[in-house]
């Protein structure tokens, strides 16, 4: 949670919100491929792409 206080507190002050939408972008993949990792869910997210 310390990392993320920092970043947050980095993206405030150097006014960067143009990352918000990579990382909410970033946090959506990722979240695919951890439940994509043998789970009953994999077939459905495969019909997506």
């Amino acid at each position: 949670m310390w990392f993320l206080k920092e970043f947050w507190d980095f993206l405030k002050e150097r006014k960067k919100y143009w990352l918000f939408p990579i990382l909410f972008v970033l946090l959506i993949f990722g979240g695919l491929i951890i439940l994509s990792q043998g789970s009953a869910i994999a077939p459905f997210i495969y019909t997506i792409f």
